[in-house]
């Protein structure tokens, strides 16, 4: 790659940023990034790794091999007429939009130009994001393996087809937030019951590390997991025996489900 457009420097084009050159994908010298009336934080970005980051939109994009829109659904026709006279006909075009299909980046673009559409989630900033991608009408392998090289400096990367984004949405894209929703709880429960707030984090921070680790190298399925530790007539089955009496595992599916309807929704331009 001999430059790389990033439109929109926010959190999410920070993180990539930081991945790339932490991984050493590609230099700073070949990253490039504008965004719209935030002047300090492409100063930021500039200062803190040595990339270019100016507001000339032309600057930014003109020659480069790859331009991955990172602003929010609601800018992308914007941003995209801005970009388009300047995008090569040769160009990758990576969208981290969510809830904007491939066809439409395709039509406000006016050309048959290689998109790919991501779904990264915000643990991509501690470079260990869950991220599905797929390939608009005219990708071909070579753009789905640069897309890939790029996100995996940030995480996992599979390949899905684009109906099943809202699905992957729904479980990774939104998924950090339901683990936060969880630990909220188990800490404000904690500090109820007489721990410190410092401690109850240190040990719920830990069990939901420990946790996860488990899960990624037991080679054991979650449900074999939960019931080697829960005991007959023991402290984890009461706990496991109140969430059943509550439906806990009925309302997460709930909420999965209205996160991957809702992402229909944005689809289908309903803001």
């Amino acid at each position: 790659m001999k430059k790389i457009a990033f439109i929109g420097a926010g959190q999410m084009a920070e993180a990539i940023i930081t991945g790339l050159l932490s991984e050493k994908r590609v230099g700073s010298d070949v990253i490039y990034a504008t965004n719209k009336g935030n002047p300090e934080q492409l100063i930021y970005l500039e200062e803190t790794y040595h990339i270019y980051a100016s507001e000339d939109m032309k600057k930014v994009v003109e020659g480069s091999d790859v331009v991955i829109l990172a602003v929010k659904p609601k800018d992308k026709t914007a941003a995209i007429h801005a970009i388009k006279p300047f995008v090569k006909n040769t160009a990758v075009i990576i969208s981290v939009m969510a809830g904007v299909e491939t066809k439409a980046i395709e039509e406000l673009l006016d050309q048959d130009i290689r998109v790919i559409r991501v779904m990264p989630n915000t643990s991509a900033k501690v470079g260990l994001s869950a991220t599905g991608l797929a390939r608009g009408r005219f990708a071909d392998d070579h753009a789905v393996k640069l897309a890939t090289e790029i996100f995996e400096s940030v995480g996992l990367v599979v390949e899905v087809n684009e109906q099943d984004l809202h699905a992957v949405t729904a479980v990774s894209g939104s998924g950090p937030a339901y683990f936060y929703y969880i630990v909220e709880a188990m800490l404000e429960e904690g500090v109820a019951l007489g721990l410190s707030k410092e401690i109850t984090t240190a040990l719920v921070n830990q069990t939901i590390v420990g946790a996860a680790k488990m899960l990624e190298t037991a080679d054991l399925t979650p449900d074999v997991l939960r019931k080697n530790i829960t005991s007959p007539n023991g402290t984890t089955e009461r706990a496991i025996k109140t969430f059943d009496d509550y439906h806990v595992s009925d309302h997460v599916k709930k909420g999965v489900r209205g996160a991957y309807e809702r992402s229909m929704e944005l689809s289908q331009g309903n803001e």
